[in-house]
């Protein structure tokens, strides 16, 4: 992480010395920082909400922060960055967390590059089973995202940074009706207001192993409306360097949230990969379309920076136009999905009336081609053709008059 010089003497309610910046986003910033009671070092997350927010939002976030940092606090599992204290200075909260001696999956890629589908089935199987965790006493993390998942030096992952997580029952929008999150990673229900559920970290988790694979998010359009009108109406873009991560991907990535991969189906295929074994086959999901096929060689992994990462406050009225923009374009699909199901029922129609063909006979031949009727090709011929008999009529009673001596 990075080594940036803090205030030295600073302490936090009466207890804690602050050291090093750690890091900074866009919910605060964490610091290295000493417990001087427990004589141990502690993460020290200032939760200073440096998006843009109204006053009454953060009020409102704050009082969420104090709320949910102590329900969090009741999580206890090897792969989670536990919270052992909540307090608030400065009118700020201020989470006090397990300093865990590693870097984020966000740093590990931003240096190494793309990761191979073990090593990300093995960080997968371990942020699983932190979600698995909060999920069964009614929290979800609503931010998982690379840079909230901490990667040791042996491969192990811990997920951090419960700031923005919420009780099961809650609501994810503020009182404005504005969207905090990260776009990039944030499921579709998000999007459309809906309350936060398990599934959503799923989804989360999905974004995240697919960037740790890909070196890139699979929604990302450099702004948030674009990027969630991604997340809503289309396909991730395709992998490169998934392979046996590939299906996995696709279950978790699944827009219906009651179709969506769980941690029963998704757990076991990610044990196969992890171990280096083929993981069983995925049915597609119902009513998805395939994704654009693959490139067939991916380039090699380069280090780069991962975007996506900032979160971000989204507009109610923003919202409001992502779901009816998000609608005519469902609207248009499932026009287009009729028609192509009725043109497909007409071939079968034609099919059942047609006589059966012996399985060795040859394809038949093409149809002629249709030729446009023309107007020209009708009007032309019929008049030269009345200008010649008109003609032959002429000609013929010239000449009777001149045999009856009548010229």
């Amino acid at each position: 992480m990075s080594a940036d010089t803090g205030p030295q003497t600073r302490v936090v309610a009466g207890r804690y010395a602050l050291g090093q910046m750690l890091g900074k986003g866009g919910m605060g910033t964490v610091w290295l920082a000493t417990d001087q009671i427990l004589e141990r070092q502690v993460a020290l997350k200032e939760v200073t909400f440096s998006i843009h927010v109204t006053e009454e939002e953060r009020a409102v976030l704050r009082e969420r922060t104090m709320r949910e940092a102590r329900a969090a606090a009741r999580l206890e599992h090897p792969h989670v960055a536990t919270v052992y204290d909540v307090v608030e200075e400065g009118g700020k909260p201020w989470l006090v967390m397990k300093h865990v001696a590693a870097r984020s999956l966000q740093e590990v890629l931003e240096e190494q590059g793309p990761l191979p589908p073990r090593a990300v089935a093995r960080i997968g199987l371990d942020v699983l089973d932190a979600l698995e965790a909060a999920h069964e006493i009614g929290i979800v993390h609503r931010d998982v995202k690379p840079a909230n998942v901490l990667v040791s030096a042996d491969g192990r992952a811990c997920l951090t940074d419960f700031g923005i997580a919420t009780s099961t029952g809650d609501s994810s929008l503020t009182t404005q009706g504005a969207l905090i999150g990260s776009p990039s990673y944030m499921a579709p229900e998000r999007a459309h207001g809906e309350e936060p559920r398990p599934p959503v970290d799923l989804w989360s988790l999905g974004a995240t192993l697919y960037a740790a694979v890909e070196g890139r998010p699979p929604f990302d359009r450099g702004e948030a409306m674009a990027t969630l009108m991604s997340v809503v109406s289309e396909h991730p873009a395709p992998t490169l360097r998934a392979g046996p991560l590939e299906p996995v991907l696709g279950l978790l990535l699944t827009k219906d949230p009651a179709g969506r991969g769980t941690a029963e189906t998704v757990r076991p295929r990610l044990q196969a990969i992890a171990a280096g074994r083929v993981p069983d086959p995925v049915a597609a999901p119902p009513r998805q379309a395939a994704p654009p096929p693959r490139a067939a060689a991916p380039p090699p992994p380069t280090p780069a920076r991962v975007p996506g990462n900032s979160v971000e406050r989204i507009d109610s009225d923003d919202l409001r136009k992502l779901a009816s923009a998000s609608k005519a374009l469902l609207g248009s699909v499932a026009r287009d999905a009729r028609d192509v199901l009725s043109e497909r029922r007409r071939e079968r129609k034609d099919e059942r009336r047609s006589p059966a063909r012996p399985a060795a006979a040859a394809p038949p031949a093409a149809p002629p081609r249709r030729r446009r009727f023309k107007r020209r090709w009708v009007v032309v011929p019929v008049l030269t053709t009345v200008v010649v008999v008109v003609a032959l009529l002429v000609g013929a009673a010239i000449a009777l008059a001149a045999v009856f001596g009548l010229l």
